[in-house]
């Protein structure tokens, strides 16, 4: 009767591992990448999954206008920004 806690332990043990060491760490960064994606703005500049860096010219709920450094415009989805590296100046109204 005693045996079979001895041999389910290692998993149980091996599963918290895992747990701590991969899945938790993994959550995090996901967490950080989905709230950096759904804070961006107008002006931000960015670096998408592929390398282009561009500042974001117009933005929508599923998508984004990059502006390159070229003057072209390119049509990227949210999910495709990996960093903003600069954000956008916070515009301070005169009251």
């Amino acid at each position: 009767m005693g045996g079979g806690i001895g041999t389910i332990l290692p998993l149980i043990l091996m599963f918290v591992v895992f747990y701590f060491l991969l899945i938790r760490p993994q959550q995090k960064r996901q967490k950080n990448v989905s709230n950096m994606q759904s804070s961006l703005k107008k002006g931000d500049r960015i670096v998408t999954i592929g390398g282009l860096h561009g500042s974001i010219d117009s933005i929508d709920e599923t998508k984004i206008v990059v502006l390159c450094g070229d003057g072209s415009r390119l049509t990227y989805d949210r999910s495709a920004i990996r960093e903003v590296t600069e954000s956008a100046p916070e515009k301070k109204e005169l009251v």
